[in-house]
């Protein structure tokens, strides 16, 4: 019997109980069955909204769940370790990258605490490492993909004592130390959800973060395109689901009249996937009387497409920032990595947000297997037009990182990259900041470097005192001109660079 043997013995109903509980999960008459969640600590403070949807779908006459963020909690540890001792089991949303390292803590205080107690990991990196991940000992089942039915169902079968061996989406350490890969479960209509229970987390402290009164929300999930650097059609299968805008828009009321908030951040990875639906949601926004602001994500070819009635509509109802995917300035390099989009629509995209005053976040990404140089001077090029453009349009530049479960890992993989091959490692795999592949030259780097500084200082709303400074980073972007960055060294001494991951 291998030492996870005890949660199986559980959800086997070996102890003797008619439900299958034994020691401290045991449900009381007239109890709830306590359901813990834990989000890892990272430097942002987004709601949580994966726990949101989860724990909302839990039937609340059954299930008290419990969640717990890392980021807000100071002796999360101790919290954990508290919490689980009543528990039915430990769900854990785990990102890649940093956050990884908090979930491996915090998991393993929960089994050292309850041993018997089934550790559940959820999100994207389980999603794409669903066996990889249990071989960790204090990890027992994996969530692939849309968690909300799935975790459900595991709750409902430890609740019942029954097995996880034909559980559908998830993957499963079976007692003799075999992991199981169960069948995927088919992308459920978002319809069929409970709505989001805000009173499970503390909003207003988020609000104190955030130092504004921001409500994340997520109103679909999934993708239909097929961006090759992305993980996305590996996670979803090139599928999308979405709220019907006439419940999405009471919903808002509804949490409006409660929490007072003045901005909703859409989480959507692409929020103007129908535009019908966008424009029956931004005129229910108007007629509420709901006075908000709304930040999104938009593809430059729905921004193209999208009539001038609805970006006068989505302005009107508050349409403040878009978030806009360029990723190359060049066309080719954009063929090559399927991004199905082309340069002059992002342009037309930035034009109608020029028009209607809306701000802009446009992403750029260099560094790309075999890149040329001509193709990251022209992403260069294409982030100075657009930021010059205006002082509410940021193009940060990203280097390419082999996102697991991307069609360009592949590629990297044949190029000599060798990706993370423990937990431990994927929790140093930084694919915000930090050093790019080695497709890049150190010469390349620097260069990049260089125009990330001066490309950002050159057309900021600058204070009085970096009026000099910026006539000195506009000639120096105008004119490629890097040599010799004193302004960049001072200023990164006297102000640290903000950590982004």
């Amino acid at each position: 019997m291998t030492e996870l043997a005890p949660w199986h013995d559980r959800s086997k109903g070996r102890h003797g109980q008619g439900n299958g509980h034994s020691g401290e999960g045991q449900r009381s008459p007239g109890t709830r069955l306590k359901v813990v969640l834990y989000n890892p600590r990272a430097v942002f403070f987004t709601m949580p909204l994966a726990l949101l949807a989860i724990g909302s779908e839990l039937d609340p006459d059954v299930y008290e769940v419990v969640i717990v963020d890392g980021r807000l909690d100071a002796r999360a540890e101790e919290t954990i370790a508290s919490q689980v001792k009543g528990a039915l089991c430990l769900g854990v949303t785990v990102l890649t990258g940093a956050p990884i390292s908090d979930a491996l803590r915090i998991s393993r205080i929960a089994k050292s605490a309850r041993p018997d107690l089934p550790v559940i990991w959820g999100g994207w990196h389980p999603s794409l490492f669903a066996r990889e991940c249990l071989v960790e000992p204090a990890v027992d089942v994996t969530v692939r993909g849309q968690g909300e039915e799935t975790f459900v169902d595991i709750v409902q079968r430890l609740a019942d004592g029954r097995p996880l061996d034909d559980c559908a989406g998830c993957t499963v350490r079976l007692a003799d130390g075999s992991i199981q890969e169960n069948p995927a479960r088919a992308l459920a209509s978002v319809e069929k959800f409970r709505a989001h229970d805000y009173g499970l987390i503390p909003v207003e402290r988020y609000f104190e973060l955030k130092g504004k009164r921001q409500l994340d929300y997520i109103s679909s999930q999934g993708c239909n395109f097929r961006c090759a650097f992305c993980s996305d059609p590996f996670v979803y299968g090139r599928k999308w689901v979405g709220l019907e805008p006439t419940r999405m828009a009471l919903r808002l009321k509804e949490l409006w009249d409660r929490y007072h908030f003045n901005d909703v951040n859409f989480q959507d990875e692409t929020f103007f996937t129908k535009r019908e639906r966008v424009d029956a949601l931004a005129k229910r926004i108007v007629e509420s009387g709901m006075k908000i602001t709304w930040a999104a994500t938009m593809r430059a070819d729905q921004g193209v497409r999208l009539p001038d009635e609805v970006w006068e509509r989505c302005k009107q109802s508050g349409l403040r920032r878009l978030l806009v995917g360029v990723e190359s300035g060049s066309d080719e390099m954009l063929k090559r990595i399927a991004k199905d989009i082309k340069i002059e629509q992002v342009f037309s995209t930035a034009d109608q947000m020029l028009k209607y005053g809306i701000a802009g976040h446009f992403p750029f990404i260099v560094g790309f297997p075999a890149e040329s140089d001509a193709s990251i001077q022209a992403t260069l090029d294409c982030a100075k037009k657009l930021r010059s453009a205006s002082p509410d349009f940021l193009t940060p530049i990203y280097y390419f990182k082999p996102y697991p479960g991307s069609a360009l890992v592949m590629e990297a993989v044949e190029r000599g990259y060798r990706l993370p091959e423990t937990l431990d490692a994927w929790a140093q795999f930084d694919y915000v900041a930090g050093e790019p592949g080695p497709w890049v030259s150190p010469e390349k780097f620097q260069l990049i470097e260089r125009f990330k500084f001066f490309h950002e200082l050159a057309w900021e709303r600058a204070s009085p005192a970096k009026r000099l400074l910026q006539k000195l980073a506009r000639y120096r972007c105008n004119n490629d001109a890097y040599r010799w960055p004193l302004e960049m060294h001072l200023t990164r001494w006297l102000v640290p660079a903000q950590k982004l991951s």
